[in-house]
């Protein structure tokens, strides 16, 4: 079973807005003539990546609520903008909405059993990954997903 990392998805409050994010650096670094890549900066290089890259991906934390995850695709050492160094979690392009649970606020990123992971929404007879954000955590909030 895949090993994951969940971590908070700070100033973002929908899938919608970190899709547009990620679009944008996309297109920033095209304009630059860098290879488009999307990655998160963290400074504690996880131990454990042969566990996480057999299917691991990184589940986002956006209002609360694990809403979101990035299939993680390798890592690299990297740079923070002040030169010391970094780990680079390398990400998916594609985002997949996973059935919405509720987690409190964490510094970092955490490890997370793949039991632990919450199930990729549209899987059943429903595409619940198509609806509107808010409509999602609205029918979270009556228990009906």
């Amino acid at each position: 079973m895949a090993l994951h990392i969940i971590k908070l998805c700070v100033g973002v409050a929908s899938i919608e807005e970190l899709k547009t994010w990620q679009d944008q650096r996309v297109g920033e670094q095209k304009a630059c003539k860098e290879k488009p890549r999307i990655f998160h900066t963290t400074l504690q290089t996880p131990k454990r990546q042969a566990e996480i890259l057999d299917g691991g991906s990184l589940y986002w934390v956006i209002k609360g609520m694990v809403q979101v995850r990035q299939r993680i695709t390798g890592f690299e050492e990297g740079t923070k903008d002040d030169g010391s160094p970094c780990c680079l979690i390398m990400l998916d392009r594609k985002l997949v909405a996973v059935r919405p649970v509720p987690r409190r606020a964490f510094q970092g990123w955490r490890y997370l059993a793949g039991d632990d992971a919450p199930d990729d929404l549209g899987r059943g007879s429903a595409d619940l990954g198509a609806l509107p954000a808010d409509m999602r955590r609205a029918l979270l909030e009556l228990g009906l997903i």
